[in-house]
């Protein structure tokens, strides 16, 4: 049974900056069993982090389509586990108004971070919040989960314009914001199941140092630098950019 102050210790043997800008994806169920559960967790990180940024993704891209095109920014439940479903809905919190790809973020700037994310017609633009994890040099924590889940790497595609990655055409979805106010967003959708490929690139990113391995409760964890991930996806990608077609 793991409590907070042993997750602390973790994170910390992990050499994350305290200070910086972290994304975290995750799987609760691979920690295993916490004192308190996954909220319990969220302390851990929220309280590691509270000189930095801390941020999860609250994606709805799974249901948030054409055929169901309001996103809203306080009640649309995150599809990408239940660590970021809490997150989004602790005090503090801000998340953005992208209708399929809205990030959650605690902290340093966090509304700065997570602003004009809905002006964008991609998901992952280089002016949004996932670009600005780059400018921010941030670590991606990888909890119990794989390159696969990697969002970030669906950006470096999209900056790049690598063919074959966004639909052509756009789905009109709309933002519905806590004062009821309705936005019209335009969406290209990511296209394919290009992100089951990123494994491809782990032993790239572990020999070059853009990527370690560590341990947070029972799971096996990555540690992601976005700086040495984007240089390394940019000189493969140009290389070859049909890598993880």
């Amino acid at each position: 049974m793991y409590r907070k102050q042993d997750l602390l210790n973790q994170l910390k043997e992990l050499g994350i900056d305290e200070n910086g800008t972290l994304l975290v994806h995750s799987s609760m169920k691979s920690i295993g069993q916490v004192e308190g559960g996954a909220d319990t967790v969220l302390d851990a990180l929220s309280e590691y982090m509270k000189n930095g940024l801390l941020v999860f993704p609250t994606h709805t891209w799974s249901y948030i389509n054409a055929e169901n095109p309001r996103f809203y920014v306080n009640d649309s439940p995150s599809c990408v586990g239940i660590l970021t479903e809490l997150f989004r809905n602790r005090p503090g919190v801000v998340r953005s108004w992208h209708p399929t790809h809205s990030v959650a973020a605690l902290g340093k700037e966090a509304h700065e971070f997570i602003t004009g994310n809905e002006q964008f017609d991609t998901p992952c633009a280089r002016e949004s919040s996932w670009g600005k994890l780059l400018d921010q040099k941030a670590a991606i924590l990888l909890i119990g989960v794989d390159l696969r889940r990697c969002t970030y790497i669906h950006g470096v595609e999209e900056w790049l314009d690598i063919p074959g990655r966004l639909t052509d055409d756009h789905e009109m979805l709309y933002t519905i914001l806590p004062d009821k106010t309705e936005i019209s967003i335009p969406q290209r959708r990511h296209y394919g199941h290009t992100s089951e490929k990123y494994g491809r690139v782990e032993d790239i990113f572990l020999t070059n140092q853009a990527m370690y391995k560590g341990q947070f409760g029972d799971a096996t964890v990555r540690v992601c630098d976005t700086v040495k991930m984007t240089d390394l996806l940019n000189h493969l990608l140009k290389e070859k950019p049909d890598l993880f077609s």
